[in-house]
Parts: structure tokens; sequence; C-alpha cells
């Protein structure tokens, strides 16, 4: 606000609301007087002639009476004037409108109307009575006078405009003044600050004159004394921007022939661009053919007849192939989409399948941020349709992806929803709706622009290139949708995209699943999935009500949040559930390792969300649907007989020799192996196939076994009950507990017990093994802290270096497989002595445990008691006292090492 502006609301302001002020108060006093005054003479004139009246009437004077009631007339405003007798019967009527028939009044009333006061008299022929009834006998009639209103409103606002003039017309007068007063003070500042404005514009010749003030005097001075010092700067540097200019056109002819250059370098690289993308898109099938064709001889191959390095290197082989295949597929699809050559596929879609397989690859980051993650595929969607289900889902996981990483509280949801179908034409409408950080409408702009995020400082806060968004809006315009996206900053945004697809055989999609009519109550505190649940459960034919019905109910359904299972709320719900007559299905908003579980007393089951439909009904068949199950059979005779089907049985195990070794040990007709290398092998099997048991080791590279049953836990209810059981070669007792509380069901310590096989297989099968006969094997399986620390540096020499017949124990009998086994570790002791030597120079503890941990878990399956024994002490020192103090157990290790090296050759002999 300028300084003129300051004084003329100073100098205006002041003045004029005293004014106002004083014109509210006499409005409100004038106002009040003039009610008061006729309200006065209106009571006043009635109560003047009443007894007159009463008289006349008494008498039965008419001329008499309206004589009377005609000197009422004469009051201002008066408008009518209405004479009843005692029994109600109007006698006589003056003016416009007649007053309604009333009730004889007992004493005066005066009645005030929005327009109109009306004055009722009672006409007493006696003197006033006290009593109230008395009164009312003795009367003649009474009197009902209107009075009119407006005179006095229109009074009112008389007053209102004259004041309203009179404010404006002083109003002008102090603006004048004000304005005087105001220029006269401003106009030097102006001055100055016109004449600064002119120095910026280069304009060095000006001089102000001195003024009056001795403040603006010595602001005039400092104004003048700059102009003088520019005016020098400006000759000074005319004489510097002669001489540059000489240089810079030497400069310039320079600079020219470069950019000639720099723009036929230009060219050609966009040539060789365009060559290399044409040239990759065109190559697509003559690359991956080659590929495809050694990766199949590879699995051709390893059926055949080899040895275990035979089967090492083809392994090394096809995991080379299987790398560069995906890179070249990354590589030729990005050439394709650049060169304007991807081909769409054309396959038969489950929509409500792709979504719920899109969503559940996001549930881990959902369960760890506590959001809700829903998805909503509406009834009207026909299935199957006709598209490209690897494209859909691309731009589904990276919306989702997006949606999650932006969103810190709140939910996500998925909607698929029918825009328009004609014939075998459909048009979806999906959309991915989340409660995140926003975007401003500048920041939407540039969304889909390649390299490019909503804040420079996204990249480094939440990660990504900035390319998602534009790959999904290519490949959603190639498939002829359109994507658009709403926002607000700090309330959410909304990605949502039309897809055309083919409808060739698409039907109304049918209920999954049929339920007897069910009552079931449901406590879900969230909105949107309280109502997916409402509406899928009515759609199975069940009976949704709610949590306090007190109907019967057949199933109990509970949404449980993070906050449900604090100690007060979870004590709540356990009581809940432990007086529920029926079973209780439970919903977490988590995941299994993050909740502890609570006790389903009649039964039940608990999903996590988010959930997959094809889950929620696999749950409600099992807990609502009867089936037929045969009685259990007494245990020795369920131990006596082989199951009639076979039991699947996975083996995961980063180790090839203790994969061969395990299966070789549970070899037998009624049970059927599958063993796997790593963790995403592991996932990737049980996405498309079920096992009864999993032996599965724990340190692994990339994904370990912790991870990886966590990751099995939520694919589905059938993963989630699977028995899986830690197969480890060192394990401390705070590590125990931690595994079993992570999911793991129990804990194998290598070299594994026989006898502990067989109980774990009874324990979680109900099967019998029949494993070979051995006896327990003399070298310790595990070492408490305390024995470990008694242990010498010279214990081990006296223990064996090689013992086949140990090695045959553990092999389960089998001499030629010790000896391969003890092979393979000695083969493997220079590169595991190479890394250790290099993880304990850097200090890395989790290097060295890492391969300390692979050593003691090779040894145990070995005839080597002298190694066992040493690596087995090692790596518990290692997990309890750290790098302290290892540095002579390191050489022991080592030196026994070398001995074993040295009886390398003696194994080759038969």
């Amino acid at each position: 606000m300028s300084l003129n502006t300051r004084l003329l609301f100073a100098l205006l302001g002041f003045p004029l609301l005293v004014y106002a002020m004083m014109a509210v108060l006499l409005v409100i006093q004038s106002d009040t007087e003039a009610r008061e005054a006729q309200q006065e003479r209106l009571v006043n004139a009635g109560e003047l002639l009443a007894p007159s009246l009463a008289d006349a009437i008494a008498q039965g004077d008419s001329q008499r009476v309206e004589s009377v009631a005609r000197q009422l007339l004469t009051i201002s405003g008066l408008q009518t004037v209405a004479l009843f007798d005692a029994q109600g019967r109007r006698l006589l009527l003056l003016g416009n409108a007649a007053p309604p028939p009333l009730k004889a009044p007992a004493s005066s009333q005066l009645i005030m109307e929005d327009n109109a006061w009306r004055l009722r008299l009672p006409l007493a022929l006696t003197q006033p009575s006290t009593n109230p009834l008395a009164a009312v006998r003795n009367s003649a009639g009474w009197l009902d006078i209107e009075m009119d209103r407006r005179a006095l409103t229109l009074g009112h606002y008389r007053l209102i405009a004259s004041l309203s003039l009179g404010g404006m017309l002083l109003g002008l007068l102090m603006f004048l003044v004000a304005f005087a007063i105001s220029r006269y003070t401003t106009r030097p500042i102006e001055e100055a600050n016109q004449a600064l404005y002119r120095l910026s514009r280069g304009d060095y010749r000006l001089h102000l004159a001195p003024s009056n003030a001795a403040e603006l005097h010595q602001l005039t001075d400092h104004i003048n004394a700059l102009a003088q010092h520019f005016q020098q700067a400006q000759r000074d540097m005319q004489t510097q921007i002669v001489q540059a200019t000489s240089e810079l056109q030497e400069s310039m002819e320079t600079i020219e022939e470069q950019n000639i250059k720099l723009d036929l370098a230009h060219r050609s690289a966009l040539r060789a661009n365009a060559v290399k993308s044409e040239f990759l898109a065109n190559m697509s099938h003559e690359i991956r053919t080659p590929l495809n064709g050694i990766i199949g001889f590879c699995r051709l191959l390893g059926r055949s007849s080899l040895d275990s390095r035979q089967q090492e290197w083809l392994q090394h082989v096809h995991r080379a192939c299987d790398n560069l295949l995906m890179l070249v597929n990354d590589v030729l699809d990005f050439s394709k989409l650049e060169a304007n050559r991807l081909t769409l596929e054309e396959a038969d879609i489950d929509i409500v399948a792709l979504v719920d397989e899109v969503v559940g690859l996001h549930a881990p980051e959902a369960q760890r941020k506590q959001l809700h993650l829903v998805p909503m595929v509406y009834d009207d969607v026909p299935t199957p349709l006709c598209g490209d289900p690897l494209r859909i889902h691309q731009v589904l996981n990276n919306l989702i992806g997006n949606a999650l990483k932006f969103t810190h509280e709140g939910d996500v949801i998925v909607r698929v929803m029918l825009d328009n179908q004609e014939g075998q034409h459909v048009v979806l409408n999906l959309s991915v709706s989340d409660t995140g950080i926003g975007l401003s409408n500048a920041h939407q702009e540039a969304l889909f622009s390649a390299f490019s995020q909503a804040e420079p400082s996204h990249s480094r806060q939440f990660g990504g290139s900035g390319l998602g968004l534009t790959i999904c809006r290519q490949l959603i315009e190639r498939m002829g949708g359109e994507i658009e996206v709403e926002s607000e900053l700090g309330k959410g945004t909304t990605f949502s995209f039309t897809l055309p697809l083919l409808a060739h055989k698409a039907i109304e999609r049918p209920p999954e699943i049929s339920l007897p009519n069910p009552v079931i109550r449901l406590y879900e505190m969230h909105t949107p999935t309280r109502l997916v649940l409402e509406h899928l459960l009515q759609r199975w034919e069940a009976q949704p009500v709610k949590f306090d019905d007190p109907d019967q109910a057949q199933l109990l359904i509970l949404g449980l949040e993070h906050s449900d299972y604090t100690p007060e709320r979870f004590k709540h719900w356990q009581a809940v559930i432990d007086q529920t007559p029926c079973p209780v299905l439970i919903l977490a908003n988590g995941n299994s390792f993050d909740l502890p579980p609570l006790r389903l007393t009649q039964g039940g089951e608990t999903l996590y969300k988010p959930f997959s439909r094809a889950q929620l009904v696999a749950s409600l068949t099992q807990l609502l649907i009867p089936t037929f199950v045969p009685s259990k059979l007494p245990a020795p005779l369920a131990a006596s007989h082989a199951p009639s089907q076979p039991v699947k049985l996975l083996i995961v195990d980063d180790n090839a020799p203790n994969r061969e070794l395990l299966k070789n040990m549970l070899e037998d007709p009624t049970i059927h192996i599958t063993a796997l290398e790593s963790g995403h092998q592991a996932l990737e099997f049980a996405r498309t196939g079920n096992v009864d048991m999993v032996l599965m080791d724990i340190r692994m590279p990339g994904m370990d076994g912790v991870q990886t049953t966590q990751a099995l836990r939520r694919l589905s209810s059938t993963w989630a009950r699977c028995p899986i059981i830690a197969v480890t070669a060192h394990v401390l007792s705070s590590e125990r507990q931690k595994w079993l509380a992570e999911g793991l069901d129990d804990v194998l310590i290598k070299p594994i017990d026989e006898q502990q096989l067989h109980l774990l297989l009874h324990r979680f099968l109900g099967v019998t093994h029949r494993l070979a006969d051995s006896t327990a094997v003399a070298l310790p399986t595990n070492h408490s802290p305390k024995a470990v620390k008694t242990l010498s540096h010279s214990a081990p020499a006296k223990l064996s270096v090689v013992d086949l017949e140990i090695g045959a124990r553990l092999a389960g009998g089998k001499e030629y497989l010790a000896r391969e086994q003890l092979k393979r570790l000695i083969d493997s002791l220079d590169d595991s002595e190479q890394h250790m030597r290099a993880a304990f120079a850097q200090q890395n503890l989790p290097t060295l445990l890492d391969w300390v941990h692979g050593l003691n878990g090779a040894s145990r399956y070995c005839g080597a008691p002298e190694l066992a024994l040493l690596v087995e002490t090692l790596e518990t020192r290692l997990r309890t006292s750290g790098l302290d103090h290892v540095e002579g157990l390191l050489e022991d290790l080592y030196r026994a090492m070398a001995r074993l090296r040295a009886h390398r050759p003696l194994l080759s002999r038969p």
C-alpha cells in the first residue's frame, strides 16, 4: 500500500467512522422515540374514548357510537376502527379492512405486527374489577383499533437517506482536503522516485532542485551525486566496449565456423540415431531367435548325463543366456517405441485377475506404509476381453507404484468401469486415485514429459528417472486410449485412462461363488473397503449386516487396522472373538510378520490387505460351504501307511551340493521333490504351483530365506498355511526365535539328522519316510556359546582331516555321494579363502559372515571333521563378538583348508 493511500485512509477514515457511528445512534434513537410516541398516542386515544363508547353501546345510541368512533379516525395513521358487543357481534366498522373475530379480551391488548399495530380494549359498564371474569361479565363489548406503521417506517428511511447524503457530502469534502495534503506530502518523494527510475533506465543527465525540507534536501544531494558517478562510469564503460568489440569481431568468425561444423555433426547424429533405432527394431526376430535356440538346447543338454562340474558350467551358461535375453528384450522394446515399431499383442484378458495380480505385487509397500490399497472392478465389465495384458499390466504397475510412492497416509483406489460398449467393442475407464501430496497446475502440464518430475528433489527423495509416465502415455495412445490427470496440491491425485478392447467372446461376469444365503456380520471402518465387501457379499448371495446387529450370524468379518493391535485393542478384539459363536474372518491391514496373531476360538482365517477376490472366495468357501472331511485315523495307523497322493516337497538352496544331497536323502516313490536355487525362482514356482512343505535355506544371495518366506506367505492362503522349515548350518537361540516370529515353522540344523527330518515329515505332513538306517554322527552339530569359548586352537588337531565314514553317514549311507560332496568342497576352498581374506582385510563383517556361513553349510555334509568344527567355531565367534579376536581362528581355518586340499588326489582313487 502506497504512502499516498495510507495518508488518504488516515485523514478520511476516522472522521467518517465517527460520523457513521453518530448517524447510527441518531437513527436508532429517532426510531425508538417515534415508536414510543405513536404507541402512547394510540393507547391514550383508545382509553380516553372507551368509557364514552361503553355508555353509548349500553344506551343503544348508534349515532353517538359512530360519532365517538369517528373521533378516533382523526388520529394520524389510524386505518380501521371496529366495535363488538359482549357476544362478539360486530356493531360498527370504520376503515378499509375488517379485523377477524376474536375472543373478547379480558384486559387491554396491544398487538404489534410487521406493518400495523392493533389495540383491543374491553368496554366496561362498571368500575374496573381486579377479577378478570367479573370484568368480562360487566363488559358492553370491546374496541378493536388498527394503526398503520408504514408512515413511521417511511420517516425512518427518510432520516437514513438524509444522513447518508450528508455523509457523502462530508466524505467528498474530506477527500478533497486529504488529497491536497497527501499530494503536498508525497510529491517530493515521487520526484525522487522518478529520478531513480531514470537512472535505472540509463538517463544520467538529470539534476534535482533542492527541497525546503532538510531530509528531502539530503536525499536530493545524494541522487545528484549518484547521477554524476554513473556518468563517469558510463564513459569508462564506453571505452572498454570499443576495445572489446574489436576482440569480439575476431572471435565471431571462429564461432561461426564452429557452428557450421556442429550443425553438420548434429544432422549426422540424428541420421545415425534414426538408423540405429530402425536397425534395432528390425533385428528383433534375428536377435531373439538364436538366444531362444541357445536356451532351448541348454535345457535339452541339462537332461543328458553330465558330471557335476559340467552341470555347473551349463547352469552358468543358462543363467547368462536368461540375463542376456532380458537385456535384449528391454533394449528392443525401447527401440521399438522410439522407432514407432512396437507391436501390441492380442490375448484374452480377465480384468479382475489382472488387477488383483498388479495390486498383489504392491502389497508389501502398501502394508509397510499402512495404506489401504483397494481394487474395484465394476460388475458391468464383461469378461474375457481381448488386448495386450502385458502392456496393461505395465501401465497399471507404474501408476499404482507412483501412487504408493507419493502417498503417506490414506488410501490408493484402483477403479475399472465400463465407459462404452458397442457390439464387439468395449471402452474401459481405468483410474488410480490416491490421497498423496498432489500436483499443482504447472507441474501437471509438464508431468508427461520425459525425464521430468513434479519437483527436482523428488528424484532424490522418492527415486525414479521421470520416464515412467512418458512410456505409459505412449503405450496408452498406441492402444487407442487417452490418459489424463486430476490433482490438487496437498489433496491427492487421480490418473485415469480409457482403454479400447475387443469383446468377441465377452459375457457378463458370473458370480465367483454362490453362498447358501448366510448372515455375515461385517466390521470395516475404511468406507471404500466396506462398500466393496458389502457389494461382493450381496453378489454372492450373502446377507451382510452391521457389526452390532443382534441376529444370529454364520460368519464374522473383522477389518482391523494397525491401531487395533495395540495391547488394549488387541485384548478387546480377542475377547470379541472368544465370545463369537461362529467362525471369524480377519482382514488385517498389514502383514503376518508385523501383526501378532489373534486366537480364533471357533475357527476362521486371516487375510492380509490387499487381498485378491480369489483369496476372499477361497476363504468364504472354506468357512461357509460345508464339505465332507473324513475322520482322522489313529496316529499309529496313519503313520504305517503311505499317503495315496505323492507328497510334494520344495527345496530352496543356493548351494548345488546341498540341494543334491537333500534330494538323495529324501528319495522315495511317495515324495515328489522340486529343487530351486534362489528365492526369486521359488516365487516364480509358487505363482503356478503348490507344495506340501518347503525346506528353505536362510542365507542366499538376493532374497534370503526369511524374505522369501514372507513373500510366499503373501501370495495366497494356501502358501500362508504351508509349512516352511529353515535349513541352516548355524543358528543362535535369539535368531531361532526371530525366524519363528517372522513366519518360519521350524529350524533344521545342518548337517541334517535323518531322525529329525523323519519327525518333521511326520509332524507337518502325517507321513512316515523310510530313511536309511544310520547312527548318530560323531561330529557335533550344535555348540552352545559357552562350549565354543572353551575350544582352544589346538583342539581341531585331534580330529581327522578327512573321515569318509562320517561323510557316508551324512550322505545317507552313500559313500560315492560323500566323495563327490567332499570333492566339491575342496574345489571351492580357494575361492572361499580369497573372499574371506579380502573381507577381513576390509573389516567387512557382513561379507565375511556370509562366506563363513556358506563354508559352514558346505562342510556340514562332508567328512571333514576338522574343518567343520573350526568353521562352526568361527561363525559363532563372529556372531557373538564380531571381528574381535578372530584372527587366530582364521589362520587355523586357512591351515585346515590347506590340509584338506592336500587330500584331493587321494579322493580320486577308486
